[in-house]
């Protein structure tokens, strides 16, 4: 399975996230608009080893994935007394699950996250093993590490709450020193997105508070969504499995005040219900809640060890262990089937809204931007989109400048581009329709001359048209003031559950600013009056 994960990482082209992160690890600062900087870290590592390839970028998380499985397999040795098969289910379990199986081979701030987070587990486990106070400096350290992946991690600080309060040891540890030195170093190691932030106005946790926050209308679709893309991810036998055995080890933990017990299903439960609670007004996005579904996966290795000797009955147990051993040949069975599609199959069998299809096919595009800036004798490239931009970045490498116009609150601390090739210089604008023709080129001296349309398509499917224009009289501002139209980020909370689409497929842009933002997510841009406002 690793061996299908290196194939998988090495042929298929970066998807526009990745390239994004990418962009990251070429910048020397404390941390970003977006999430913490531990992402473009992990991609500097593998670049440093591999170079600037489709495996170096995605190098740490096939690494993550090994070192997720080795600690999951170490709490439940250590949990079940060295039972050997519970060991083997543990390794298992992961492989049978697609995200963790396959998609664990594409980088995102979940990736980095996964194996801290499992990593802070393993350390209070081996607390409630030893009864040794330092442990909670461990758990300190790779928390501060979770936290410098994703801001998620803050969620499964109930659970380590949960397990030093419930059990009768809770007054040890209130008087103890321990808790509260962890804690310090996890604060201490969070420090470089703390400074950041403090630097620039709160910008990130004002960009996450927005969807955290957001009040949206009720709708089932969001909801079903949610837990469509549970299912897929997780696995269709996998899933069920994983909720019933962390609700059992929940059962077991709370009755008898078991501190592992209490850790492992509340790191589990208390998210999912959080982002099932979200999902009945917000598109959860599909990566957000893989954070949590190891801890239920050493849940299910440990509560079929358990069951036998607390009087559930034979056909339950039978039950419960046999639906274990199914999950893994038919999720695996399916991770596999998932690899074969992507690397050999010719056909497209979700159209527009496949997740690899929707970001493919940029290769092309970089090719006639790199043919234009030839012809026109451009010396610079713009987009409007930080995703065309990560793309065109990736594939350019450097031989032109390529910046963002818009959104500049992205990229606070970035490095020069090469503003002695951009000011006062022809550049080529490269635009995804219909967002080539937004109002905020009213504010500008610009001088466009369209020159052709490309589109980027995906095994016969056309999954978005670009305008590539000639750009003249003009010199993008990269530092813009935050009260400016080229400074603000897109809200991602305001995404509509759906995208607007017209005849044929194509996208539209109807009245009060609403655009796309992806293949299958539109948001809403203000007039430019309220923007101004």
């Amino acid at each position: 399975m690793t061996a299908m994960r290196l194939v998988y990482a090495h042929a298929l082209d970066l998807r526009t996230d990745e390239a994004y992160y990418w962009t990251w690890s070429k910048e020397s600062v404390l941390s970003f608009l977006d999430h913490p900087p531990m992402i473009a870290w992990f991609i500097r590592f593998g670049t440093a080893i591999l170079g600037d390839t489709n495996l170096g970028v995605r190098l740490a998380g096939i690494v993550a994935m090994l070192a997720t499985q080795l600690l999951l397999a170490d709490i439940v040795r250590r949990v079940t007394h060295n039972n050997v098969r519970a060991v083997v289910l543990a390794l298992l379990l992961p492989e049978a699950a697609l995200y963790y199986g396959l998609l664990m081979a594409k980088v995102a701030p979940d990736t980095a996250l996964i194996p801290f987070a499992t990593a802070m587990l393993w350390s209070l486990v081996r607390l409630a093993q030893s009864d040794d106070g330092r442990w909670w400096l461990a758990a300190g350290l790779f928390a501060g590490l979770a936290l410098l992946s994703k801001f998620t991690a803050i969620m499964l600080l109930p659970a380590v709450a949960a397990f030093a309060l419930v059990p009768d040891w809770r007054w040890r540890w209130l008087r103890s020193p321990y808790p509260y030195l962890g804690a310090l170093i996890a604060v201490a190691v969070f420090a470089p997105v703390l400074i950041w932030n403090a630097q620039h106005d709160w910008a990130s946790f004002r960009f996450q508070a927005v969807r955290a926050t957001a009040e949206r209308a009720f709708t089932l679709r969001t909801v079903g969504e949610f837990i469509g893309m549970q299912f897929g991810l997780v696995g269709f036998v996998l899933l069920p499995v994983t909720l019933f055995g962390t609700a059992l080890t929940a059962w077991r933990g709370y009755r008898n005040r078991e501190p592992v017990a209490i850790l492992l299903s509340s790191a589990v439960l208390v998210p999912f219900l959080y982002f099932l609670w979200k999902s009945l007004t917000l598109r959860v996005g599909d990566t957000w809640p893989m954070f949590l579904w190891p801890a239920g996966f050493a849940a299910v290795a440990i509560n079929v060890t358990r069951m036998p000797y607390e009087g559930w009955s034979i056909g339950l147990i039978k039950s419960t262990v046999f639906w274990a051993r199914t999950a893994i040949p038919t999720g695996i069975a399916f991770v596999v089937i998932v690899f074969l599609y992507y690397m050999f199959a010719p056909w497209n069998l979700t159209g527009l809204t496949d997740p690899i299809g929707a970001e493919a096919g940029y290769d092309k595009l970089a090719a006639r931007v790199e043919a234009q800036v030839q012809a026109t004798g451009a010396t610079w490239v713009a987009t409007s989109d930080y995703r065309t931009y990560a793309m065109l970045r990736w594939f350019l490498r450097g031989k032109v400048p390529v910046v963002e116009i818009t959104e500049r609150g992205r990229f606070q601390g970035f490095a020069d581009p090469g503003m002695a090739m951009i000011r006062d210089h022809v550049g080529l604008y490269v635009g995804r329709e219909p967002e080539n023709n937004l109002a905020l080129w009213n504010e500008t001296s610009a001088v466009r001359q369209p020159l052709e349309r490309v589109v980027r398509s995906w095994r016969g499917t056309v999954m978005d048209t670009y305008s590539l224009e000639r750009l003249s009289g003009w010199t993008p501002d990269l530092s813009p003031p935050p009260d400016s139209t080229f400074f603000r980020w897109r809200v991602l909370a305001l995404f509509l559950p759906s995208p607007l689409v017209g005849e044929g497929g194509s996208r539209r842009l109807p009245d009060e600013g609403y655009l796309t933002a992806g293949s299958v997510r539109v948001e809403r841009y203000p007039s430019p009056e309220r923007a101004r406002g």
